[in-house]
């Protein structure tokens, strides 16, 4: 009698111990599917919109012409202050004129490519800082419902990351007279998109 009473609360245990599992794997696996969701939404953002991946890429073309320390500290500081902004936009503190803000952003940092500008570093700082705000402010306020804010930033950020890696691999091309020429032929580029972003913006 003994062992059958003992037999039977061990079932219970057991089959307590399994609903408890049903319950929890499906929350878990809910909770890494949003994390997952939202990492892969941060990282597509910036590269589904052409004035984004423009000025993404001068920051990084720019950064290769004007060479050490630049070629490493602006793509650096640009997806950190962009973080700043992104959080802004998470929180819900308005930003004012963002999209003009990055249109301007394809502007000045295609011209720079264009005129191979090389102002003092701290300058160069402030520049891709500022315009850097803008873009995180915009990815910040278009977090997807539902998804982590936080894994959805690194998504973005490090996507970010990836196009100044490009922008600076492409700069490379300065190196010789003729990739000097093509690389200020993609500033210019840059340049009129910026230009086309700013009157969409506008109108």
């Amino acid at each position: 009698m003994q062992w059958s009473r003992t037999r039977h609360h061990s079932c219970l245990s057991w089959l307590a111990a399994a609903c408890a599992l049903c319950i929890s794997t499906p929350a878990l696996a809910h909770e890494v599917g949003e994390s997952a969701g939202g990492f892969f939404s941060g990282l597509s953002h910036p590269v589904s919109g052409l004035d984004h991946v423009a000025a993404m890429i001068a920051v990084g073309l720019w950064g290769a012409q004007l060479g050490n320390p630049a070629l490493w500290i602006l793509p650096v500081m640009f997806p950190l202050v962009m973080a700043t902004g992104g959080f802004l936009g998470l929180v819900g503190i308005p930003l004012p004129a963002v999209e003009v803000g990055i249109a301007l952003s394809a502007i000045v940092l295609g011209l720079m490519v264009v005129l191979q500008a090389r102002p003092p570093l701290v300058t160069s700082i402030a520049i891709v800082s500022v315009f850097a705000v803008f873009h995180g402010h915009a990815h910040g306020t278009e977090l997807p419902e539902g998804q982590n804010g936080l894994v959805y930033s690194i998504g973005f950020v490090l996507a970010t990351g990836l196009l100044h890696l490009v922008g600076i691999l492409i700069g490379t091309i300065h190196y010789w007279e003729r990739g000097k020429i093509a690389l200020r032929t993609l500033g210019g580029l840059v340049l009129v998109g910026g230009l086309y972003f700013f009157w969409r913006a506008i109108e």
